[in-house]
């Protein structure tokens, strides 16, 4: 659901960003990549005859190739990366406030039912784990202790 309205709302390069991740994360961008690989190691080993060897050992060339390919693929990741990283904080700040919201709901509940429970003249126990749900949670004293333990 998130995710849906996210992607609608993706600019032009974050798209592209995410089309080229899922294409290069495929078994044919691996096996094209092999097959150029080998290609130009079997052109430049001297083993046809009568063709010219334009990237001799050590393969400077195919080197410096190789590394921008492997340059671009990583900073392609790490945008996609971001983007679900986004993504993951918008949902968990979302299903934060769905707790915040659902805790006050149950204390609230479970205070009606003590009051029910009162008014038919049930008999009430001293219950410390009744009283301490009764209480409304206290947001920032559960994020001041999870500051304290970062």
């Amino acid at each position: 659901m998130f995710r849906t309205k996210l992607e609608k709302n993706k600019s032009r390069v974050d798209r592209f960003a995410d089309f080229l991740r899922s294409y290069f994360g495929t078994v044919w961008f691996l096996a094209i990549n092999a097959i150029v690989f080998l290609g130009w190691l079997l052109l430049n080993s001297g083993l046809i005859p009568n063709f010219p060897i334009f990237d001799p050992y050590p393969h400077g060339f195919l080197t410096t190739a190789v590394s921008l390919e492997a340059i671009f693929l990583s900073v392609i990741v790490l945008i996609s990366q971001n983007r679900a990283n986004q993504i993951d904080e918008l949902r968990e700040e979302i299903d934060l406030q769905i707790n915040i919201k659902a805790e006050h709901e149950i204390t609230r509940i479970i205070n009606m039912l003590d009051e029910i429970h009162d008014h038919l003249g049930l008999a009430s126990d001293d219950d410390a784990e009744l009283a301490e749900m009764k209480q409304k949670t206290n947001i920032s004293d559960i994020q001041n202790q999870l500051m304290r333990h970062k």
